[in-house]
């Protein structure tokens, strides 16, 4: 059987079939983190940077990326999804972390606008202050948890699943 079940017995590109699976609620959180200069922070936490209030804006980018996925991962399916939430953390003066939350009651998961939904409030923030800081270096993406569907309920060991 072949394990990449976007590929058919020929090998060739599929989206694929759910229309017999049964819906459920489908729940992904997904994190990254952009590291930068200590001022560059601080300059997004005080509000400092001349193109605006990054974290609102990065935040607006990320749910805005969960509903457009499908057109940026080729085979995802198309999803009216139930909500979308972005929020930040400081762990430390160098570092932005990023966490979404997507759900959807569907016949398939929404691991694909989790991720997509930290991508792009990362890439956001790096160009909101790329004018000040161009070393900034966006790292660890990673699905947290995903829970609903056939394979069951998934955690990250070792990872804060917040928010």
């Amino acid at each position: 059987m072949n394990q990449f079940s976007h590929f058919d017995s020929d090998g060739a590109s599929r989206m694929v079939d759910v229309s017999e699976k049964p819906v459920t609620q489908r729940i992904a959180k997904a994190e990254g983190f952009v590291l930068m200069a200590p001022e560059t922070l601080r300059f997004i936490k005080e509000k400092e940077i001349s193109k605006g209030d990054v974290l609102e804006v990065a935040r607006l980018a990320g749910i805005m990326a969960t509903k457009r996925t499908d057109e940026l991962i080729p085979l995802c399916h198309s999803l009216g999804l139930d909500s979308a939430r972005i929020e930040f953390g400081f762990p430390n003066d160098t570092q932005l972390q990023i966490r979404s939350e997507v759900s959807v009651n569907g016949r398939t998961g929404v691991e694909m606008e989790a991720l997509a939904a930290v991508s792009v409030a990362a890439l956001t923030v790096y160009d909101m202050c790329k004018a000040v800081d161009r070393s900034m270096e966006i790292h660890n993406l990673r699905l947290t948890e995903k829970r609903g569907g056939r394979s069951g309920h998934y955690v990250r060991e070792n990872v804060a699943t917040k928010p």
